[in-house]
């Protein structure tokens, strides 16, 4: 995975803290593709992997709160099937499913 996160980012000041970032990304990364169910370790996960370099503090909260949130809901909104409740929405849902509308491309 260090192949994925190199110098520093501009939630960084020193290298120890791009150290436990660095740790925190990796962390995620296996949390969004391990989740329990293949179609959302896939579409999470996917976004993740594509994402992980560039992720600050303020994102990987985001994301974990999304995490959170069960496995088939998050599997029935991302595929569509339907739609994101308000309680639910969120900017980083937004942005996942819209990677997941795109076949997986990044912005």
């Amino acid at each position: 995975m260090r192949a994925y996160v190199t110098g520093m980012t501009p939630d960084d000041s020193t290298p120890d803290e791009n150290g436990a970032l660095e740790h925190r990304r990796r962390r995620l990364l296996f949390r969004a593709t391990h989740r329990g169910t293949k179609e959302c370790d896939l579409m999470i996960g996917g976004f993740v992997a594509a994402r992980m370099a560039t992720l600050g503090h303020a994102e990987m909260d985001a994301l974990e709160a999304v995490m959170e949130l069960q496995d088939t809901d998050l599997s029935d909104w991302l595929t569509g099937r339907v739609p994101i409740p308000p309680e639910a929405d969120s900017p980083m849902l937004r942005e996942i499913l819209a990677f997941v509308a795109g076949g997986g491309t990044h912005r």
